[in-house]
């Protein structure tokens, strides 16, 4: 029996002693970004979204981040539901695996391949109600902060010197290892520029309990219309403009889509409709913000030389869409501006 083979075996085990779901199958599942996924189907015909943790992982963080999701769907917000252990917890151990058990989303696929159509409002109005939902955790109420802690051009000039200082340990001579080096000097010189975008933000934003991962991989759509909000991460405030502009101006909808100015305004109408306590200046920053977070960012650069391993051709080509997408956001940063402003006016 090899590794795989083994795995399965022990996931299997796992439902039946902890959760008591008798599977009839049990296969792997979508690749996660630091999680084995498995997809489990039980004997009345249901499948289960099973999520394998390394180990070393902060078990307790895992459960902050499932309670919070759980929070959300009392909200209304489309997440899977959770299966609890026998005893009533949301992982359950055994021997070196950890798991987590969920509802699998049927017929969804990822936003990976880009918004279009009724997915700008639907995706919108969703993270509005998120948002609203949200604001009223248990984690602390919506409060102020300054711009720059929202879009820290500071930490970043930092994060990417030190990133070069590894760099010049070994400098790298050709392919993606390269190219980060090249870009992440690039990042460095364009921080006046960044400093200058983020001036231009009102004085202070708000921050607030939001999702904390939401990216094209955690969103699940059926159609048009949103299907399910995933891997959530544990409590933690930021701005909800800044999560708004990170899911929408996602960078392979902004390189895919021409008119993505005119789709975010539909997003952001929709959710304005839906969290209408978010002042309408923080939703005019939308663009900005997003454009301001790729120019401050470090990943996917980092790998190069933080885990080679992760280095695949898929996160090779989402490290190039991601500059270029930063320089489309800068390029036509008026346009967009100018078009949320007729929205919002």
């Amino acid at each position: 029996m090899n590794g795989a083979e083994s795995n399965v075996m022990v996931v299997a085990g796992i439902l039946t002693l902890f959760y008591r779901i008798i599977p009839t199958a049990v296969v792997e599942g979508p690749a996660g970004t630091a999680t084995r996924n498995y997809v489990a189907r039980d004997s009345d015909g249901a499948r289960w979204f099973v999520k394998a943790y390394p180990t070393g992982t902060d078990l307790d963080a895992e459960r902050q981040a499932l309670e919070l999701g759980q929070f959300a769907r009392i909200g209304r917000i489309p997440v899977p539901k959770v299966r609890q252990t026998l005893d009533g917890d949301l992982i359950a151990a055994a021997g070196r695996m950890a798991v987590s058990v969920a509802a699998y989303v049927e017929n969804a696929q990822t936003a990976e391949g880009g918004l279009s159509g009724d997915r700008w409002a639907a995706v919108g109005e969703t993270v509005g109600r998120l948002h609203r939902t949200l604001a009223r955790h248990p984690a602390g109420p919506p409060r102020r902060v300054p711009a720059r802690e929202v879009c820290d051009v500071k930490r970043a000039r930092q994060r990417l010197e030190r990133l070069l200082v590894l760099f010049a340990k070994g400098p790298p001579a050709s392919g993606f290892p390269a190219w980060a080096r090249e870009t992440a000097a690039r990042r460095v010189d364009a921080l006046p520029a960044a400093a200058a975008m983020v001036k231009g933000l009102r004085t202070s934003l708000t921050v607030q309990t939001v999702h904390g991962d939401l990216a094209s991989p955690n969103l699940l759509l059926r159609g048009q219309q949103v299907a399910a909000l995933i891997d959530f991460r544990p409590p933690g405030h930021r701005s909800p403009a800044w999560e708004l502009g990170r899911i929408v101006l996602d960078p392979r909808t902004v390189l895919a889509e021409p008119q993505w100015p005119t789709g975010l305004a539909e997003a952001v109408d929709a959710y304005r409709a839906a969290n209408p306590a978010l002042p309408d200046e923080e939703l005019l920053a939308v663009p900005r913000l997003a454009a301001g977070y790729l120019a401050c960012s470090v990943y996917p650069l980092s790998e190069a030389v933080d885990d080679p391993a992760a280095v695949t051709p898929e996160l090779e080509a989402y490290g190039h869409n991601r500059q270029a997408a930063m320089a489309e956001l800068c390029e036509r940063l008026p346009e967009a501006e100018e078009v949320l402003h007729d929205l919002l006016h």
